[in-house]
């Protein structure tokens, strides 16, 4: 199978290299590595020129958003930047992060994953973080949920769903999507893939309001945004989370921002959001 892989990079220059290292020598090896260079104020494009000078595989997109380190669309944008430069030619498309280092099967297993099923859509392993000398699990979601630092998409799965939306909640909303075109998704437990960076560690506070204007997006209503709040910031042991989540959804009702999903698929999201929550209390 074709993988090709876009990595948005910003001031990763203590990283990025082990994370091309653990592409270059998976055993199955991608077709294309783009590393876009978003507004990187270290030595990031030093060190992704020096692969691409290497290996005609890699590639380096420079381009210019802001300093801020906030999630959603700025990444979202910078990935963009990279799919621009790729042809059609792929099977799966990958969002990757430029803080991982992956397991030299990683790939593939994924391949092998894709090919046992043809109504799979995304699949990925588990991100784990240094931890009291050792490497423990980043448990801060589900664990049928794909982390956004290591999307990879089937691309019929990645068309269908509209490719990935520019806002905080793109790694949700894909999912979602994902399954109400009736793809399947999965999480394979056996693939390790190191983190160097904990999420959210460079977040600001503004970022912490996106949270709750993305449930405000996906349509999810007071009550499931009030659960999932309340969930997220119980997981991330800060209960100021949960105020500053929901202070970002009543800003975001009350501003009314373009919706992420149609009322259509809000529907079909609210239901299976019930549906899962009522499983766990059964």
């Amino acid at each position: 199978m074709n993988f090709y892989i876009v990595i948005p990079a910003h001031n990763e220059e203590s990283s990025i290299g082990l994370t091309l290292d653990s592409l270059i020598y998976q055993s199955l090896k991608p077709k294309q590595v783009v590393v876009v260079n978003d507004n990187s104020t270290d030595k990031t494009l030093e060190v992704v020129e020096g692969y691409s000078f290497k290996h005609d595989f890699v590639t380096l997109v420079n381009t210019k958003s802001s300093n801020e380190h906030l999630p959603g669309a700025k990444i979202i944008n910078a990935f963009y930047k990279g799919y621009e430069v790729l042809d059609e030619d792929y099977d799966v498309i990958c969002k990757f992060d430029a803080d991982l280092i992956f397991p030299s099967n990683y790939l593939e297993q994924l391949a092998l994953h894709y090919k046992e099923s043809k109504k799979l859509g995304m699949v990925s392993g588990f991100c784990y973080i240094e931890k009291n000398e050792g490497w423990k699990l980043e448990n801060l979601t589900r664990k049928d949920h794909i982390r956004g630092a290591l999307k990879a998409y089937r691309k019929q799965c990645f068309l269908d769903i509209g490719k990935l939306k520019p806002s905080m909640g793109w790694d949700t909303v894909d999912e979602l999507l994902a399954k109400y075109y009736n793809w399947q998704i999965l999480t394979d437990s056996t693939l390790h893939v190191k983190h160097l960076k904990p999420t959210g560690i460079s977040y600001n506070k503004a970022s912490k309001y996106l949270q709750g204007e993305a449930m405000y997006k996906m349509r999810y209503g007071f009550i499931i945004t009030l659960i999932s709040a309340l969930k997220l910031a119980y997981k991330k042991r800060n209960f100021n989370l949960f105020k500053d989540y929901m202070a970002g959804y009543f800003k975001a009702k009350k501003e009314k921002p373009e919706q992420l999903v149609t009322e259509e698929q809000g529907k079909f999201i609210r239901k299976l959001r019930w549906k899962g929550m009522l499983k766990k209390l059964t």
